[in-house]
């Protein structure tokens, strides 16, 4: 299989949360870890994963409170969930490997590779902030945010949660996120220390994404060492959805550069 679908994986228990994750593709290929943003779950990648599936081993972690992962009692911030994924890496035993985050997955992933603790091969961001500063437009959106409004905007991501999560609480889920999303605390955005990650990275961002301006890619293109930009016309918020004929290629090339 090259596609993750919710049925092979497995589940962890970190701090009173069952993580659910799960391998596909080349077994025997380098690792790539994907990590989904804010009310989705693995499934979100599957436009690009079929020819990533053919040369890399790819392991989908669902963050907690989402897919098939429950959402523990702990307050939810970008460092629980760099937790989560570096216990996963952990109990997999991965020597090396790169990351594939979206939004929420992209943000962990930069809090990961800033702590310079694990041994990242490559990082790619899709959409994701590396700081939210107070004056942010996104910020008076993501205020606006609750489980009503993202039901009525999104229904088909609250029916695949209802359907899929082991414990559905989508109340509680939608205040967790907004929370997340409006943290300013040294658990939330990694800010400037963003400037330690010494991984390639790989800034991705729609052009006509809402929540992510072009000023907040450049920021963190120039200040991370070996980091290339792409942004990608016609695409919005998620572009691996959008343009994954576009993308993969680009991912491609980058992670066998």
């Amino acid at each position: 299989m090259t596609t993750f679908n919710h049925q092979d994986g497995q589940h962890i228990e970190i701090d009173h949360a069952s993580l659910y994750f799960e391998q596909q593709g080349n077994k025997e290929g380098p690792v790539l870890v994907f990590l989904h943003g804010g009310f989705g779950d693995i499934e979100t990648f599957n436009s690009i994963t079929p020819r990533l599936g053919r040369n890399y081993r790819l392991i989908g972690i669902d963050s907690r409170g989402q897919g098939r992962s429950t959402l523990g009692p702990s307050r939810l911030t970008y460092k629980r969930i760099q937790q989560d994924v570096e216990a996963v890496v952990r109990h997999l035993g991965l020597e090396h490997f790169s990351i594939i985050g979206h939004s929420d997955g992209g943000i962990a992933a930069l809090r990961i590779a800033a702590a310079n603790t694990l041994p990242i091969d490559k990082l790619v961001t899709i959409g994701a902030h590396w700081a939210l500063k107070a004056d942010d437009p996104t910020r008076g959106m993501y205020t606006e945010v609750t489980a009503e409004s993202w039901r009525e905007m999104f229904p088909h991501s609250y029916d695949s949660y209802q359907v899929m999560n082991p414990a559905p609480d989508f109340e509680r889920l939608a205040v967790a996120l907004r929370a997340l999303w409006l943290d300013s605390g040294a658990d939330g955005y990694p800010n400037e220390a963003v400037r330690n990650i010494t991984a390639d990275l790989l800034v991705v961002r729609g052009d006509e994404d809402m929540l992510v301006s072009r000023t907040n890619a450049i920021e963190l293109a120039d200040r991370v060492l070996n980091a290339r930009l792409l942004n990608i016309p016609f695409a919005n918020h998620s572009p691996q959805e959008d343009r994954p004929e576009w993308l993969t290629p680009v991912l491609e090339a980058f992670l066998a550069d």
